[in-house]
């Protein structure tokens, strides 16, 4: 073998040793642009997770809107969460059976056709005793017997007339679900569903806050948001105010079902007024002069049965409404009355400046998952165009 020959297979074997030097080096290298780039994303994602407000008046269905949330773009509720709830639902029944007996009683006393709402002796002794129960601070668990009881009290047909005259009486929205389950409820290994958590009544105290996206947790690139929701009654609402800043987007819950109500903390207040001023004063803060704005006009599975019967005029901010022939057309059209009343508050108490931040109306009931899903997915899309300047 020649010098030259040699010289020359020496540098193949360097130049073979080198290149793959060099495609380890590059690999390497590679491999910790790909650690950087994603520690960058992550980080990245950090800074950009959205803020979103949850107001609304008491009653409004936030917190079922809280609890779908947990459902639909989380793990759900475990076991030990779902049982949690037991003595919360249980409560719910007792309290309810309360509500209607003490109704029964004050509606014998001032309506002009009492006899409507006067009780069998049994009822009445029954009613006695379960609204001694009512008052407690700790409820007794629901069993065969109580259960017999309750049910006996609510089929008396004097109770059942109360219940139609729920809206004076500050009847929950959880009373018809409940007492048409009361023997699964009081089963000795009764674990609430994920539905009997949806109709528990949990009053909201301070704040609670969880993390999402609307793509759910299972897959990636989604937009991710810190939802924060606080009580809507009236002393829970100087609580709000450190949480303003920095907001991206205001979603305001009013229940429109509540036309006719008043309100539990203050019985001479109408609701739908109530919600009306709270969310004029909430449009008027500074530190929203830029935040995106989404009402839910919720509860519409209560509205669309009650405008059947009860005309909306009952409330003073739509006594210019003209009802029109009854069924689905009268509530598509009471509907759209109410949306505009809400979308003509927004831009009289809206600043010129003001007027071109995000705003949106949506058709909700909070216990409809899929509609809740939907809802979500369509907000989610509308601040990420907004976001995009489309």
């Amino acid at each position: 073998m020649s010098v030259l020959t040699c010289v020359i297979e020496s540098m193949g074997s360097s130049c073979s040793r080198s290149h793959s030097l060099d495609e380890t080096e590059a690999a390497e290298n590679a491999k910790s642009a790909d650690i950087d780039r994603r520690i960058l994303q992550e980080t990245k994602a950090e800074q950009h997770i959205h803020k979103l407000l949850l107001l609304g008046a008491g009653e409004s269905g936030k917190s079922t809107i809280f609890k779908q949330i947990k459902l639909l773009f989380q793990t759900g509720f475990d076991e030990a969460e779902l049982k949690s709830y037991t003595s919360v639902i249980h409560a719910n029944v007792y309290q309810t059976i309360k509500i209607l007996y003490e109704g029964a009683k004050e509606l014998a006393q001032v309506e002009p056709d009492s006899s409507k709402y006067v009780l069998s002796p049994d009822s009445q002794e029954i009613g006695e005793k379960l609204s001694e129960i009512g008052v407690r601070l700790d409820y007794p668990s629901l069993n065969k017997e109580c259960v017999q009881d309750v049910r006996k009290l609510w089929q008396d047909p004097a109770i059942q007339e109360t219940y139609s005259r729920g809206s004076i009486l500050q009847v929950p929205d959880c009373a018809q679900y409940f007492m048409e389950n009361l023997d699964r409820l009081s089963e000795v290994d009764y674990v609430p569903t994920k539905e009997d958590v949806l109709h528990a009544r949990v009053r909201t105290n301070g704040v609670v806050e969880t993390q999402f996206s609307p793509l759910g947790e299972s897959k990636r690139g989604g937009e991710v948001y810190r939802l924060y929701d606080v009580g809507g009654q009236r002393n829970e609402r100087r609580k709000w105010i450190h949480l303003f800043e920095g907001v991206n987007a205001v979603i305001f819950c009013a229940a429109i079902s509540e036309y006719d109500q008043m309100l539990c903390e203050d019985e001479t207040k109408n609701r739908m007024m109530e919600t009306k001023e709270l969310f004029d004063w909430v449009l008027k803060q500074r530190c929203f002069e830029k935040t995106s704005f989404m009402l839910f006009l919720n509860k519409f599975d209560i509205f669309e049965r009650k405008i059947q019967k009860v005309p909306l005029s009952a409330c003073e901010w739509f006594k210019d409404y003209q009802p029109i022939a009854p069924g689905k057309q009268e509530v598509e059209h009471a509907y759209e009355f109410v949306k505009k009343k809400f979308e003509e508050l927004y831009f009289q108490s809206s600043k010129p400046d003001r007027v071109d931040r995000v705003f949106k109306i949506y058709r909700t009931t909070a216990l409809d998952q899929k509609l809740v899903k939907k809802t979500f997915k369509l907000i989610d899309e509308s601040m990420r165009r907004s976001r995009e300047g489309t």
